[in-house]
């Protein structure tokens, strides 16, 4: 096979026999092919070199939003704890408060409801828009919410120390007849004597009452004395409910405490007799006062128990 080359730069036509030169075809031909290769593996590994960066670049991109997210995440997590913490210390605050207004509640003998700290109160409003809450605002919020219980728990244990001493002044004041279903067979004060007949001065109470029937103390207290009373009170009681107040149980039949017993108002502590200086069977009761007698009747809320 022949080819016959043609050009302008050429004095004359050339031939070329590809049978004869096959070995000089092949090399050209092999010698174009590689340029040609060598040519398409230069862009295409010029455009993938740049492709790479780019994939490179938009890896650590993500890498580094991947990183800011996580950040992100964690200082939240780290703000709900905070939140989670601070809730948890107001709930127990408010559990707090609650006990403690329910215990005034029943030492203030408010058991028409007024209060109940069971139930939510009641709020509302209209439908003015809402605006969402920043963590921060929240937190404030919550942490002025704290003090404000704490106030309010300062004023309460203030007001629950004022409320125990008043009931522990009330249970150590004589208010509470010794004997139930009773009546005042002889009052406090000048009188005369049921025995001599004389004109005295009658230093408590003569309470009726039938032989064995219990006796109960008037008041919290300690006995300071139980036993036989030579001067006519025959078996005798007294109990000390401090603040200077002394009360004495006379003419028992039978004494049911010793001396330093702690007592309680109602507990029994003897029986009606009719020992020492009696016309009969009933309880003498006295009560004292920083040393000297005064009349019971005041001290005595109700008759019965």
């Amino acid at each position: 096979m022949n080819v016959i080359i043609v050009s302008k730069f050429l004095k004359s036509p050339k031939l070329l026999c590809l049978h004869r030169d096959r070995k000089f075809f092949l090399g050209a031909a092999g010698a174009v092919l590689a340029l040609a290769t060598l040519t398409f593996a230069a862009g295409f590994f010029t455009r993938d070199g740049v492709a790479l960066a780019q994939v490179r670049q938009l890896r650590a991109q993500l890498t580094q939003q991947q990183a800011q997210l996580a950040d992100a995440k964690a200082d939240a997590q780290r703000q709900v704890n905070a939140m989670a913490v601070k809730l948890g210390e107001l709930q127990a605050q408010a559990n707090r408060l609650n006990a403690l207004g329910e215990k005034l509640v029943r030492m203030g003998k408010l058991d028409d409801g007024e209060f109940n700290f069971n139930t939510r109160p009641g709020t509302g409003g209209g439908d003015e828009p809402t605006t969402p809450i920043a963590a921060d605002d929240l937190a404030r919020q919550m942490t002025a919410l704290g003090a404000g219980f704490a106030h309010s728990g300062d004023q309460l244990r203030v007001l629950d120390a004022l409320l125990t001493r008043r009931d522990l002044d009330r249970n150590q004041t004589p208010s509470s007849m010794p004997l139930a279903n009773t009546y005042v067979a002889a009052p406090f004060g000048g009188r005369i004597d049921p025995i001599n007949g004389g004109h005295e001065f009658h230093k408590g109470l003569d309470l009726a009452g039938t032989y064995g029937e219990p006796i109960h103390a008037a008041a919290d207290g300690i006995v300071i004395r139980a036993d036989y009373d030579n001067g006519g009170y025959g078996n005798v009681v007294d109990i000390d409910h401090g603040n200077g107040y002394i009360t004495r149980y006379g003419h028992c039949s039978k004494l049911l405490v010793k001396v330093g017993d702690l007592v309680h108002a109602g507990d029994t502590i003897a029986n009606v007799g009719s020992t020492g200086r009696s016309t009969g069977p009933h309880l003498h009761f006295e009560v004292w006062i920083n040393g000297a007698p005064v009349n019971p009747q005041p001290y005595l809320s109700k008759i019965g128990r």
